[in-house]
């Protein structure tokens, strides 16, 4: 889960839920120390321990969409095992002095919405409530304190934890409706690039293949209609060759600006504090092409080589030309690596075009100045 915010989500999520949890051990388990008989004690901690155990497990499927259908099945069957092992176990623990089920029924409750549908979680709910009476009239309580506890403490869980779950299932939905509108996005982009160079080679590559088949048959018949034939082949297909090319250029043009903004995202997203400066007016693309590199190498180098906290990126004029800066701190004072050329190729690069690249280390601030 590449999104720092979905991750911070899930964390809060998961807290919350973890106090569903620990509340199943505390609440149930604070009339074991009401409870005369030893082995009714151990047993009756045994079953809340394995309770609270399964119903972790359904806590936490219910808010990883990456488990398979199969382990969220499991630990379904393992709390309906565990509720139902507890009835005997746990019921008369503390007897009449505490109602020990009765908290257990308000976790079974609480945990209901996870297991399935709507349907299902008010059946649990009313089968719940309904055990829990029927406790409190086996071990001789007041059989309404155990049906308000169930009921009420039970309804009054689900809606402070199913509101969290609700909200991070929507945030789910949320990203997985982004991705899938990016992934349209690129499907539409690919068929109208499809469909353009359709347009622009049909007609040609169709005059081509024409062409071609009438030099071929007036070869032996005809070889200097032939040869004019050959002649018109060639002119058409370095034209359509030219067309192509240039329709391919339109395509890569850089957006530089687009580039940068993506660039700030990613490294905002990363936990740095990410400011760009642009110059007023349109970039020339020649200046874009060139520069896009060097801003997504050095701030690939941000995220790799340093623990920066800031990064600044500026593109300005200057006389004839243009200068862009980035700067970070939490730079590293280590020697370059001899596997890796980006900065160098880089430099290489800007050096074919007259412009050049220089970088400086001072007090653990990194800066790189790309010069057009």
């Amino acid at each position: 889960m590449p999104d720092s915010r979905l991750r911070r989500a899930r964390i809060v999520t998961l807290g919350t839920l973890s106090m569903a949890v620990l509340a199943s051990l505390l609440l149930p388990g604070a009339g074991l120390f009401r409870e005369p008989s030893p082995v009714r004690a151990v047993l009756g901690a045994l079953a809340i321990a394995a309770f609270a155990a399964a119903q972790a497990g359904v806590l936490y499927a219910a808010i990883t969409p990456a488990l398979s259908g199969g382990i969220h099945r499991r630990f379904v069957v393992a709390f309906a095992v565990t509720t139902l092992v507890s009835i005997p176990l746990a019921g008369p623990v503390g007897g009449a002095d505490w109602q020990t089920w009765a908290w257990i029924g308000a976790s079974v409750v609480a945990t209901a919405p996870m297991l399935a549908g709507r349907a299902v979680a008010v059946a649990v709910t009313v089968a719940a409530t309904a055990v829990s009476a029927g406790v409190g009239w086996w071990v001789g309580g007041p059989v309404d304190d155990f049906v308000t506890i169930t009921a009420l403490i039970g309804l009054s869980t689900v809606a402070i934890s199913g509101v969290h779950v609700w909200l991070w299932n929507l945030l789910l939905e949320g990203e997985e409706g982004r991705a899938a509108q990016a992934r349209l996005a690129a499907a539409e982009e690919r068929l109208r690039f499809a469909r353009d160079v359709h347009d622009l080679l049909g007609h040609d590559l169709s005059l081509i293949a024409l062409k071609a088949e009438l030099a071929e048959r007036l070869a032996v018949s005809a070889p200097e209609r032939a040869e004019r034939e050959a002649a018109d082949l060639r002119r058409l297909a370095a034209s359509a060759l030219a067309d192509l090319r240039q329709a391919v250029h339109g395509y890569r043009a850089t957006d530089l600006r687009a580039q940068l903004a993506a660039i700030e995202r990613v490294l905002r997203s990363s936990g740095v504090r990410c400011t760009v400066g642009l110059p007023g007016g349109e970039l020339p693309q020649e200046a874009a092409d060139r520069l896009a590199p060097v801003v997504r190498e050095a701030s690939t180098n941000v995220l790799r080589h340093s623990t920066a906290t800031w990064c600044r990126i500026e593109i300005s004029r200057r006389d004839n030309g243009f200068l862009m800066t980035v700067t970070n701190d939490g730079a590293r004072a280590a020697p370059p690596d001899r596997h890796s050329t980006g900065l160098r190729g880089l430099a290489e690069r800007l050096a074919e075009s007259g412009g050049s690249l220089r970088t400086r280390l001072e007090g653990g601030v990194f800066t790189l100045e790309a010069v057009l």
